[in-house]
Formats: C-alpha cells, structure tokens, sequence
C-alpha cells in the first residue's frame, strides 16, 4: 500500500478496518453462541445472540456512511478506492453472517426443549465449526491483505455445502418416519440453511479480499456441492 499525501486519509482507512475487524468479532461470537444455545437448549444465551445484533447494525451503517463520505472527500484511485468498496461489501457480508446467527437463535427459542436428533445436531455443530474456521480465517485474510488464503477459503465452501445435503436427507428421512417430527426438524433445516449461507458470506468476503490486493474478479466457478435441490426433486417422485 502506498503512503498518502494527507495522513487523514490513512486514519479513515485505518477507522473503516477498525470497525470491520469489530464487526468480525460480534459475528463471530453471534455464530458460536446461536449453535450452542440450539443444541443446549439455552434460551438466555439465544437472546444474548438477538439483542446482540442492533450492535452490528450500528457499525454496518457506520462503514457505509464513513466510506461514502471518505470517497467524496479524498476522491480516491486505485487501490485506495478498491480498499474503500471493499470495506463497505464485506461489511454488508458480515451483517448478513449477523442476521444470519440471529435467525438461528430464534429457531433455538421457537424449538425449545423439543427432542432433537443426536446425529443431527452433531451435525449442524460440526458443519458449524466448518463456517467458523472459514470467517475466522478469511477475516484474518483481510486484516493482512492475504490472497492465498482468501482463496483458501473459498475452495472450502463446496466440503460446507456436501455437509449440509448430507443433513438435508437425514431430516427429510426424521420426517417421513413419523409426522410427528416435523415441527422441529423443519426449524433444524433451516438452522442447517443459515448455516450453509453463513459459508457462502464468507466466499463472498473471499472475493473481495482477492479483488482488493490484486484488482481482478475471479474468473471461475465457486465449487458448490448443494444436491438439496435434487434430493428434494427425488423425495417427491
């Protein structure tokens, strides 16, 4: 990174990083907390998760307005102003990965103590450790400016998407045995869900690292292995 004629400029940067890195660690502690309440039954620690997204919004909105504001002020080129967008996409991604544990949380309120599958919920917190691993590393990926494992982390997405087919026909199968079932294993489906899409936030975050340090979009496809879609199309054949 080039030094910049007026130091503001670089505290601005400096704040805009600053708040993202603070938005990673709400996000993350969102993810961890929202899974174990789920799979303890812990209502308090659900609505710790809840009442701690208003915090991640506050520091979304910042990012954007202090971005904006810093482009109309220094007007700047290159890879200033990739730094500047980049700063507010990932925020908006790391909102989203918010909102996202928020959901989970919620379903941990609405399921409650109702029974719910060992094999299942060994599942959502191994697919869950997954995602944490991949936005922990590739926040660290933006906080260095690291395209290496930027991509790293984005060939990992496909190993979160088989995870989560895998689950997907466990709780079709939980459903069609006994109706009975099928209240909780649909909020467990879309926990599972939130989860995957957490991966494909952290894909997204991976991107736009590689686009920050190198000033190119990746030519190719994310690996994706989401068969849901298809095993939904077999189930009801």
């Amino acid at each position: 990174m080039s030094e910049h004629i007026v130091s503001s400029y670089d505290t601005d940067l400096q704040g805009l990083r600053q708040r993202i890195a603070e938005m990673g660690g709400i996000a993350e502690k969102m993810l961890v907390d929202s899974v174990a309440a789920l799979a303890r039954h812990d209502k308090p620690m659900a609505q710790t998760v809840i009442a701690s997204d208003p915090r991640l919004d506050v520091l979304h909105r910042e990012v954007e307005e202090n971005a904006i504001l810093t482009i109309a002020r220094r007007q700047p080129l290159a890879v200033d102003l990739r730094e500047t967008i980049s700063a507010i996409r990932i925020a908006g991604d790391v909102e989203r990965i918010g909102d996202l544990a928020k959901n989970i949380a919620k379903r941990a309120l609405a399921i409650g103590d109702d029974f719910q599958p060992h094999k299942i919920v060994v599942g959502l917190r191994h697919m869950n450790d997954l995602v944490m691993a991949q936005l922990k590393d590739v926040l660290d990926a933006y906080a260095q400016k690291d395209t290496a494992k930027a991509l790293d982390v984005w060939k990992r997405d496909g190993a979160i998407d088989a995870l989560y087919t895998s689950l997907f026909r466990e709780l079709l199968t939980y459903m069609m045995e006994d109706p009975r079932n099928i209240s909780f294993c649909t909020h467990l489906l879309f926990c599972a869900k939130n989860i995957e899409r957490i991966g494909d936030h952290t894909t997204n975050i991976a991107e736009t690292v590689h686009y920050l340090v190198t000033a190119e979009t990746l030519a190719i496809d994310r690996p994706k292995n989401d068969r849901s879609i298809d095993t939904t199309v077999e189930a009801g054949a």
